[in-house]
């Protein structure tokens, strides 16, 4: 449970950061993505989700 919350808290601190130094910068990334397919996008979402779980791995099985 701890691993979750530490994983969640990072999120938001990550989420917060562009939020907080580049708002003007996010309405152009919301835009771009709306001008996406929902396939690509799709794609997108898939790929992070791949990076995320090798992440998760790599950091679990070197100990962190």
């Amino acid at each position: 449970m701890g691993w979750i919350a530490l994983g969640f808290g990072l999120v938001l601190v990550i989420e917060g950061l562009v939020f907080a130094l580049a708002p003007s910068r996010l309405d152009e990334i919301v835009a771009l993505m709306a001008e996406l397919s929902p396939d690509q996008r799709r794609l997108i979402g898939l790929a992070a989700v791949a990076i995320g779980v090798g992440l998760v791995w790599l950091g679990r099985s070197l100990g962190v």
